[in-house]
């Protein structure tokens, strides 16, 4: 039996996961995508089912990641149905491919605002991350810079990859660019970012399913990108209301509250301050007592 609860207490962004598939193949990417993953099972209308339901669960902001969320060929129609429910966009793209005259109007409309990551100022350095065709740094970089043209508002976030990136030289070619919303994170342990350990609540930012929550290609439903070990049921079999309220619901956040509250009673809570997914929502400020900024 599912336990409803207020729904603006259970919801207020969600992050839509598109598809799989994705040009590059980034060595730290927590979703595993890539060229030859499938773009998943979700039609159209489920996607729009579930964002009306998140309008109607007091959500304030979608944002799509991926994947690589401009390769969905329904990404148009699922920002108009988004801003027709009267919810802020967020598309997180890796901006390595030729975007199209129909995208680019579409990012400059009211409400929407664009995302993406960058690694290194030097394109081999770069690219030695992505794993993309050649030349995708580039396609980047001038994106990044035709979106600011435009006055399309951009956020980028530098994922310190590993130790010999040098994110000094990458923040100093942002600024060159015209970028001023940029941040820094450090490597989550999921998906192919697993080095040293199996993925766990060390890799969370600590406000996991306290009102946000995330969807999978297929439906799945996860407390937020990095949990994905953690379904909480599935749109497709179960309205996102009942899923969003469910005991299953309540009993992972409480799991997770606990562990959060453990990790900052031993004074661990800088050991994960911001939430920054490589090619997925980037946050700023989401330590377990701040909120979350994909919603900003």
């Amino acid at each position: 039996m599912a336990v409803y609860v207020q729904a603006n207490d259970v919801l207020q962004l969600v992050w839509l996961e598109l598809t799989g598939r994705c040009q590059l193949r980034c060595t730290h990417c927590y979703s595993d995508s890539g060229p030859e993953v499938a773009g998943g099972t979700m039609t159209v209308n489920d996607w729009r089912r579930v964002i009306d339901e998140s309008a109607g669960l007091g959500a304030r902001g979608v944002t799509f990641i991926g994947g690589e969320r401009t390769m969905h060929p329904k990404l148009a129609a699922l920002v108009h149905h988004t801003l027709a429910r009267h919810l802020s966009v967020e598309v997180y793209s890796n901006l390595a491919r030729p975007i199209t005259a129909e995208l680019w109007s579409l990012f400059e409309l009211p409400n929407v605002r664009l995302a993406t990551s960058y690694y290194a100022a030097d394109p081999s350095t770069h690219e030695a991350v992505t794993r993309g065709p050649a030349g995708s740094h580039g396609l980047t970089r001038s994106n990044i810079a035709e979106a600011l043209r435009r006055g399309i508002s951009i956020r980028v976030g530098v994922v310190q990859v590993n130790e010999e990136l040098d994110v000094d030289a990458a923040l100093a070619d942002l600024r060159t660019v015209g970028v001023a919303e940029v941040d820094v994170d450090r490597l989550r342990q999921v998906g192919r970012g697993v080095r040293d350990r199996k993925p766990n609540v060390d890799q969370l930012c600590g406000k996991c399913a306290t009102g946000r929550l995330a969807i999978s290609p297929s439906g799945d439903v996860w407390p937020c990108v990095f949990s994905r070990w953690l379904t909480l049921g599935n749109v497709r079999d179960v309205p996102l209301g009942v899923i969003a309220g469910s005991v299953t619901t309540m009993h992972v956040r409480a799991e997770l509250e606990g562990a959060f509250t453990a990790r900052r009673d031993r004074g661990g809570a800088d050991e994960v301050q911001d939430c920054t997914p490589d090619c997925s929502p980037f946050t700023k400020s989401c330590s377990p007592d701040t909120n979350c900024q994909p919603n900003k």
